[in-house]
C-alpha cells in the first residue's frame, strides 16, 4: 500500500516542488526529500493521509515556508576569525603539519568524499548551497554524505593519531 501511495504521489510531488522551489531559492530535490521524510513520519504516526494529494500540496508549501524562513535567518559572519598572531613558530609548524596530514588523508577517502571534504575545508568558506552546486548533488544529501565521509576519515586517522600521542 505504501509503495502504491508513493508511486501515485511522485509526479505530483515533483511538479509541486519544482513550482515552489523557485520562489524559495531552494533546490526542488531538497523540497522533495523533506516532504518524503514528512510523509514517512506521518505514515508511521497516523497512517496514510485521508486526502493524499491535498496533504502533499500542504506539506510542500509548509516545507517551502520553512526553507524561506531558514534562508532569511542565515547571516554571514560579521568579522573574520581571530588571527593566529599569538602562536609560536613551533605551534604554527605543527599546525601546518596537521593540516597537511589531514589533506593527505582526505585525498585517500573513497567515492565522492575527497571532493566533498575538500570543499568543506576550502578557505573560500563555501555555503552548503554553493558546495551542492559545485558537486552537482542536492543540498539535503550533503549532511548525510558529510557524516559518512567524516566517519571514514575518523577511522583512517584514529590509528595515525593514536600512534603519535602518548597516553597517561
Amino acid at each position: 500500500m505504501t509503495h502504491d501511495l508513493v508511486a501515485a504521489l511522485r509526479p505530483l510531488l515533483t511538479a509541486e516542488a519544482r513550482a515552489e522551489a523557485h520562489a524559495t531559492g531552494t533546490e526542488p530535490a531538497d523540497l522533495e526529500q523533506a516532504v518524503w521524510l514528512r510523509l514517512l513520519e506521518h505514515l508511521e504516526i497516523q497512517g496514510p493521509p485521508l486526502d493524499p494529494p491535498g496533504w502533499l500540496r500542504r506539506a510542500v508549501r509548509s516545507e517551502s515556508r520553512r526553507s524561506r524562513r531558514t534562508t532569511r535567518a542565515e547571516r554571514p559572519y560579521a568579522t573574520e576569525p581571530a588571527a593566529d598572531d599569538e602562536r609560536t613558530p613551533e605551534q604554527l609548524t605543527l599546525a601546518a603539519a596537521r593540516r597537511r596530514a589531514l589533506h593527505e588523508a582526505v585525498r585517500r577517502l573513497p567515492g565522492r568524499c575527497p571532493s566533498l571534504m575538500a570543499a568543506l575545508l576550502s578557505p573560500r568558506d563555501l555555503t552548503y548551497r554553493e558546495i551542492a552546486g559545485e558537486l552537482g548533488i542536492s543540498q539535503g544529501s550533503l549532511g548525510p554524505e558529510r557524516s559518512r565521509c567524516l566517519g571514514c576519515l575518523r577511522r583512517m586517522l584514529t590509528p595515525e593519531v593514536a600512534a603519535h600521542r602518548g597516553r597517561g
